[in-house]
């Protein structure tokens, strides 16, 4: 056998080994269709005009955080609908605390984020103290901070200052703050997951919490800590969200879809909804791919209920694929 015969064997070995999770080939394949429709049907400027490409990353922004900490909670094997009531909480709160006053604007930060750690061992506890189901507890949690933001605030309240607006509008030189924001939170939450004993025992869990429970692992303990940085993660969404719209309103999350739309970037992002599997990479990729569906459907001017419809479409076929892989894999 010659050296080039085994040196083409071994390479196609190495490329077969190679998992590249759907998500991406997705990302590639509605970039090109949306380019090519955009070419075809409107301004056909999307690569080329960089605002167009900046609102992309934007948009993206608030759900891209959330979902990082919605993927901590689905590696665990559990999942928080709180979130987008969460994110309503922080921004009313937020901006009633400012009140327009820069030199309030510490104080309000280190009180939401106090809220969102008591959200989140709330959650925690729940689950796997009373042992609730998640998805109830955090549904629970979730209509619970609905009510008392309904019988609360009836309508935008409070402001932020200038100085804090410059979060959602500003930039480093050609980066948004907020794209910054964004790839700093993805950071973080990968060199937890795959560089920290949190992170190791988390995957564990996920995969089998009685397992994880018989090895020594405290399991309680763990999903709480993933419950908290869901919460914190939609607190920084809730923040970045009050940075652009200037002062809170008690529907900007529910309206926002975060809970479900985090939900569902996270899943086609490759974490398993039985958990101990995936990553924040693949949930990015995910919230870029809603950006690029929903940057190609405001380019065509597509009628907002069908968006809704084809965003729903391609989230079963991309859930789809997955479960069709994953079969293969198994057999």
């Amino acid at each position: 056998m010659t050296t080039g015969t085994i040196s083409a064997k071994n390479l196609k070995q190495a490329l077969q080994s190679i998992h590249i999770p759907p998500v991406y080939y997705f990302l590639v394949i509605f970039t090109v269709v949306g380019v090519t429709l955009d070419q075809l049907f409107a301004s056909g400027n999307i690569l080329s005009n960089p605002v167009i490409m900046t609102n992309i990353l934007v948009r993206s922004v608030a759900l891209g955080i959330v979902a990082v900490g919605q993927s901590f909670v689905m590696i665990g094997a559990a999942i928080d609908l709180s979130v987008a009531f969460t994110i309503s909480l922080t921004a009313v709160l937020a901006s009633q605390i400012m009140q327009g006053d820069p030199a309030r604007v510490p104080m309000a930060i280190l009180i939401v984020l106090g809220i969102g750690i008591v959200i989140g061992v709330t959650n925690g506890v729940i689950v796997t103290k009373l042992k609730v189901n998640p998805f109830i507890a955090t549904l629970g949690t979730g209509l619970i901070i609905k009510g008392i933001l309904n019988g609360t605030f009836a309508n935008y309240k409070g402001s932020v200052p200038r100085s804090f607006q410059a979060f959602g509008y500003d930039s480093f030189g050609p980066i948004p703050y907020s794209i910054l924001a964004l790839v700093i939170v993805v950071i973080i939450g990968w060199f937890i997951l795959s560089r920290t004993k949190f992170g190791a025992h988390l995957y564990g869990v996920g995969g089998s919490r009685e397992i994880g429970r018989l090895s020594g692992l405290r399991t309680a303990r763990i999903v709480t800590g993933a419950f908290i940085i869901s919460s914190l993660t939609a607190v920084l969404s809730g923040l970045f969200i009050v940075s652009r719209l200037g002062s809170g309103a008690p529907w900007v999350g529910p309206d926002g879809v975060y809970d479900l739309e985090s939900v569902a970037a996270t899943v086609i992002g490759g974490t398993a909804l039985a958990g101990g599997r995936g990553g924040v990479f693949g949930t990015l990729a995910g919230v870029l791919m809603f950006g690029v569906i929903d940057t190609v459907f405001n380019q065509l001017g597509v009628d907002t209920y069908l968006k809704t419809v084809l965003r729903g479409a391609i989230i079963i076929l991309a859930v789809a694929s997955y479960s069709i892989r994953s079969g293969r894999e198994a057999a």
